[in-house]
């Protein structure tokens, strides 16, 4: 293909694909961290994320509270999404890369969601601390299984939460460790 036309196909398939996928992982997210299902932010993903996931659960069960559908569906979107961008650039791959490649795809989107999550509630604190801020009461709920054990070990200072910074860079240290998507293994 084109390099021309080739790399803002790419770049729009590759966000666009990420966006539903990482709204899929926070619609399996949202009950596992009990996130409020009224606020407008968790109906929006619920929204979007709706009908493939209903189509899935007539075949997936859930295992416990883990919303099982939802794994699948990450996992068959972000294999599609690679297979996709490298079939466009005209790359093939044998299915064990591409299995590596999605799992750690997923663990960067994830690592990814939970940095700007974290990003945004420690702006938000500065700009508008309202706690009843629809984005500040989601971000803080899914953020929290993180955020809190820091919390407990590094306490504020003066007022002054610190945790981020300590979050963030866990975050970027296991990024470093993970090898991201398409970078050749072995």
């Amino acid at each position: 293909m084109n390099s021309y036309l080739a790399n803002p196909i790419l770049f729009l398939l590759q966000t666009l694909g990420t966006l539903y996928i990482t709204a899929v992982m926070l619609r399996l997210l949202l009950p596992l961290v009990n996130a409020d299902f009224n606020n407008p932010i968790s109906q929006f993903v619920v929204r979007i994320t709706a009908k493939p996931l209903h189509l899935l659960r007539r075949v997936i069960p859930p295992v416990g509270n883990i919303d099982s559908a939802a794994i699948v569906l990450m996992v068959v979107l972000q294999a599609l999404l690679l297979f996709a961008l490298l079939a466009l650039q005209g790359v093939t791959v044998s299915p064990m890369y591409l299995a590596v490649w999605t799992v750690t795809g997923l663990i960067h989107t994830f690592l990814n969601l939970m940095f700007f999550a974290i990003i945004i509630i420690a702006l938000m604190s500065w700009v508008n601390p309202d706690p009843y801020n629809p984005m500040m009461r989601i971000l803080s709920q899914i953020t929290a299984p993180i955020m809190d054990p820091i919390r407990k070990v590094i306490p504020s200072f003066g007022g002054l939460d610190i945790s981020p910074i300590f979050a963030i860079l866990a975050i970027q240290v296991l990024k470093m460790l993970i090898p991201p998507p398409f970078v050749p293994l072995g």
